[in-house]
This record gives C-alpha cells, sequence and structure tokens, in this order.
C-alpha cells in the first residue's frame, strides 16, 4: 500500500497485486472515496465514465454504477470486454474485464454486475509529498496562449512538484492532456505563485459538474520553487500533527 508521508520515494514500476487483501483494499478506495472512472472496451476508442457503487465480497461481485455517455449500455449488454481504471491520491489502480456484465439495479438505479478482479494493476507515480487543502479553499487560474480566456478554480491538493485542481463545468474539449499551458497562479496565503504546468490528466465528473485537472509544474523558477515547498511542508506538518492527535483522542 501507498505512505502518503512517504516524501523520498520516487515513482515505482507498476506492480500487479494478485491477494485478495490487496485488491480488495484498493477497490475500497475507489468506493469509499468515490473516485471517477475511466471505462473503456478492449476494441474501441471512446471512453466512458463510471463509479465503483457497491462491492460484494462474498459473493465475489461488484457493481458499477451507469456509464456515462449512455450509449455505453449497449456494449455493456452485448458483453464486450473492457478495462477500467482510476486515480486516488496520484496512485494509478486498474483492471481488464472479460466478463459479460449483469445488468441489475442498485437503491433504484442502473447499474452493472461484474467479478471482482483477480488481479489489479496499482502504479505510484508520485514522487513528492502531496498534501491535501482541508481548510480555506485556494482560488487558482489557468491561462495561456491556447486558453481564449483565463479559468478558474480551485487547488485541491499540492505537492512540490504539482497539484490537482477543480474546475466548475466540462472543459474536456478546451483543454488536453499532455499540453503546457503557460501560467497557472495560486493564491497561497504568503502571496500568489505564478508558473508554467502541463496537463497530466483529466476528469469530467457530470454529476459534479466539476472537471479535476491533474498537473504537473514545468520549467519552475528557484523562488516559485522554495514558495511552494514551503507551503507543502507547512500543510505536511500539520497533516502529521492531525493524524497523531486523532491516534490519541
Amino acid at each position: 500500500m501507498s505512505n502518503p508521508f512517504a516524501e523520498d520515494e520516487g515513482p515505482q514500476p507498476p506492480q500487479t497485486l494478485k491477494t485478495a487483501v490487496e485488491i480488495h483494499a484498493n477497490l475500497r478506495l475507489l468506493l469509499d472515496h468515490r473516485v471517477p472512472l475511466q471505462l473503456r472496451f478492449i476494441q474501441r476508442s471512446q471512453r466512458y465514465q463510471t463509479y465503483l457503487i457497491e462491492i460484494n465480497r462474498e459473493k465475489g461481485w461488484l457493481a458499477l454504477d451507469e456509464l456515462i455517455p449512455s450509449d455505453g449500455e449497449r456494449l455493456m449488454a452485448s458483453g464486450e470486454p473492457f478495462q477500467v481504471e482510476g486515480y486516488y491520491e496520484g496512485v494509478r489502480i486498474a483492471w481488464d474485464n472479460q466478463f459479460p456484465a449483469h445488468i441489475g439495479e442498485l437503491d433504484d438505479a442502473r447499474c452493472y454486475w461484474i467479478p471482482v478482479p483477480d488481479q489489479i494493476v496499482y502504479h505510484q507515480r508520485r514522487n513528492a509529498f502531496r498534501a491535501a487543502l482541508n481548510g480555506q479553499p485556494i482560488a487558482v487560474e489557468l491561462s495561456g496562449k491556447t486558453i481564449r480566456k483565463p479559468i478558474s478554480g480551485k487547488v485541491l491538493d499540492m505537492s512540490a512538484t504539482g497539484c490537482k485542481l477543480s474546475f466548475p463545468g466540462n472543459l474536456q474539449s478546451g483543454l488536453q492532456a499532455g499540453q503546457v499551458y503557460d501560467q497557472l497562479s495560486a493564491k497561497l496565503p504568503f502571496g500568489t505563485i505564478t508558473t508554467a504546468a502541463e496537463l497530466r490528466h483529466l476528469v469530467f465528473d457530470e454529476k459534479l459538474d466539476i472537471t479535476f485537472c491533474g498537473m504537473r509544474f514545468y520549467r519552475i523558477s528557484g523562488l516559485t520553487q522554495r514558495q511552494i515547498e514551503r507551503f507543502v511542508y507547512q500543510l505536511q506538518r500539520e497533516a502529521r500533527r492531525d493524524q497523531a492527535s486523532d491516534r490519541f483522542s
């Protein structure tokens, strides 16, 4: 399992987890934190969004939410194999499903039952501690030559090398993974920092009407780097203090 406080641990190669304990622990993260999942049928390029909404460990089944867009239901009903992946705290959790899904209902809504996978891919891709921002929201603005007008949002977490952002609305057509944007400006408590940043991945949550973006700082200046490290260190100390008080409360 990943340790969010392992500051010196670099990016790891993908691991294939095969024990029931490891598989269920990671699936439970996707379920409990309502992580948006991307589903792609093996022979097709279209990606669909879904969620893991139930795990029946005793029977060995899990339930996926309705697919967005809804035309994926036809492919699901036809029994086409598919891949599923989600990101939690910088870790990619993915698996393949070769079995036909059973269409059912959960809480009066359509769902798809599939077997719990016998193995999952676990890929820790971060090389720095990433701290969640649980207090005062930090405003962020993304702009650049490829963006017609600046986009305003919030910082959800930050590390010395990147951050996770949220923006209202669907930005899938306006932003592109792999693109470097000239200016990412965040209003930290001790001043605004501005740097170029690369969009590493993008997920739109249709139910929340929010676009989540994983960014990596690009050609960052020494001064800005020190400001970010100072801020992350402060968050890290607060997180450890809170963790310690929870343990002894």
